[in-house]
């Protein structure tokens, strides 16, 4: 099953997720309700980006774009938490003012039991979704996917908080409602664009990845081979890893690259997708980029003032 597929089931999913919602918010006139309604509205304007974003993200290299065009994933989720933002920016807004002017509500149940529908559909899809993202290794259906989790949880939240209005009197619940249901979206917006920054400035693969990739090469090290500069970064879906590999200058060029393929062998077995980059060199040989590294870092050492003297003890 494709991305594209995760993602119309999503749409469709927030279409009526959002009817059900301000259904609920018709009804009841609860901001609380409407707080949350406006963010399945985001959803649906974020699903429908995300499907165009993934079009882009699955077209293959080309000339100008060698490495593919998965980091287009990245502005997805990046322009995802910035619409969820500036709904809770909304949302805060509205609350506030009705917080100022409380407003009794009204079908309270009925309002509710349209809500906790729509939050039901919204949990069977998000878990859906999730499944879907570790296998795929997407991370446009995974942000999809947990926005719909945390829009459960708020949920869930507000259902309570307005089932609790009418039962204690409080009027001013309400909005307070909308106003934690806003600074929560707030952290997940913030959550979402810092994960397509990093995406952009080509992070590493995760702390877990790494152990493994490490574990992989360490059953190849030996007095004869090993490995140094191993470089990682992640674009979307795809896994990318360079490194140098050091054998003993003697060895003939065959048994030097059969050496080289069972390493990238085994690191694609363990990551299907990935992209390595090997670069052979002898023992005692280094590339002329660390070796101007090197000097860099002497020359550095050079220019550093001496340490103070220290006194004479009398």
């Amino acid at each position: 099953m494709q991305a594209r597929t995760y993602l119309r089931a999503s749409l469709l999913a927030a279409v009526v997720v959002i009817v059900l919602k301000l259904l609920a918010w018709k009804v009841t006139g609860s901001v609380g309700f409407l707080s949350d309604a406006m963010e399945s509205i985001v959803n649906v304007a974020a699903a429908a980006f995300a499907l165009f974003i993934v079009r882009i993200a699955e077209a293959p290299p080309d000339a100008d774009h060698p490495f593919g065009h998965t980091k287009a994933e990245y502005f997805s989720s990046g322009v995802e938490g910035l619409l969820i933002a500036v709904a809770a920016l909304l949302i805060l807004a509205e609350a506030g003012q009705r917080l100022t002017h409380p407003e009794p509500i009204g079908a309270v149940p009925l309002g509710a039991a349209i809500s906790a529908l729509a939050t039901a559909v919204n949990l069977g899809v998000a878990l859906w979704m999730l499944r879907g993202a570790r296998r795929l290794r997407s991370i446009v259906i995974e942000a999809d996917a947990r926005h719909l989790l945390a829009d459960v949880w708020t949920s869930v939240g507000v259902i309570i908080g307005v089932l609790l209005v009418p039962v204690t009197g409080w009027l001013w619940l309400d909005p307070v409602i909308g106003i934690v249901v806003a600074l929560h979206i707030l952290t997940e917006a913030f959550s979402l664009v810092k994960r397509s920054v990093d995406g952009l400035m080509d992070k590493a693969m995760s702390a877990a990845d790494l152990a493994d990739l490490q574990a992989i090469l360490d059953r190849f090290r030996s007095s004869d081979m090993r490995f140094d500069h191993v470089r990682t970064r992640v674009a979307g879906t795809r896994r990318f890893v360079s490194m140098h590999l050091h054998m003993p200058g003697h060895w003939t060029l065959q048994r030097a690259a059969n050496c080289r393929y069972a390493v990238e062998k085994a690191l694609i077995e363990a990551h299907p997708g990935m992209i390595v980059t090997i670069e052979m060199l002898t023992s005692a040989q280094e590339t002329l980029q660390e070796q101007n590294e090197r000097q860099g870092a002497a020359q550095g050492e050079q220019n550093c003032p001496p340490p103070p003297a220290q006194p004479t003890p009398h």
